[in-house]
């Protein structure tokens, strides 16, 4: 009689078991394949987004169109933003890898900012409106944090092929591809490093709402036309 009840909850436990691991693998080949969960660490892209948000980030959307200019994208910034190397050593990285996982902090080498120049692109601030302009066209930025100016620093640059110059919207607090001007790389990202575009706030619930993309920037580049 004894050995009839215990083999029940056995067997429901590893029935529990089983569908903890089912739901894990699954969760982690949506969050590879298609859609990634993603922390907002800090106010660099305010207005749109808060620090504290959890974001939706669709990884196949730029498959069917590719990045443009005034896109956000979350991406890598291993070799760019960030050493390729943390120096934290493993277990940390592992932690703080889980923590990125669940949702609960951002990933110390993950990255969002705003697409503002292309492969070929020549992008100058400021002119003398004090605007940015790209390949010689003043850019509207409806999206700036208010009080912000498009840039305290001044730069010229051209964006080399396979690689985009992005910045973030609250710009007085932004740490973005002016930051690295002088480092290897110019302060550049390769397009291979983006994961993909934030298409939905999911938290705190009373911002739960979809993210569109912009409409295109009306530029062109004289190197290939895009």
């Amino acid at each position: 009689m004894e050995h009839t009840k215990r083999q029940p909850r056995k067997l429901g436990w590893r029935f529990v078991l089983l569908a903890a691991v089912l739901a894990v693998l699954i969760s982690g080949l949506v969050r590879s394949l298609w859609l990634d969960v993603y922390y907002i660490p800090s106010a660099s892209m305010e207005p749109m987004f808060r620090e504290g948000d959890r974001i939706l980030v669709s990884r196949t959307d730029f498959g069917a169109e590719p990045v443009g200019r005034g896109d956000i994208v979350v991406f890598d910034g291993r070799g760019s933003f960030a050493p390729l190397n943390s120096g934290n050593g493993p277990v940390l990285d592992f932690l703080g890898g889980v923590g990125h996982w669940v949702g609960l902090s951002g990933g110390d080498t993950t990255y969002i900012k705003r697409v503002i120049g292309l492969p070929g692109d020549h992008v100058v601030c400021c002119d003398a409106g004090g605007g940015l302009t790209v390949n010689g066209q003043q850019v509207a930025e409806p999206y700036l944090f208010e009080g912000d100016a498009p840039s305290e620093l001044k730069f010229s640059v051209i964006v080399p092929a396979g690689r985009l110059w992005l910045m973030g919207d609250h710009r007085s607090l932004s740490a973005d591809s002016r930051s690295l001007l002088g480092a290897p790389g110019g302060g550049m990202v390769p397009l291979d490093r983006v994961i993909g575009r934030p298409v939905q706030i999911i938290w705190p619930i009373d911002r739960f709402t979809a993210v569109g993309r912009p409409d295109k920037a009306a530029t062109t580049t004289a190197k290939n036309g895009q």
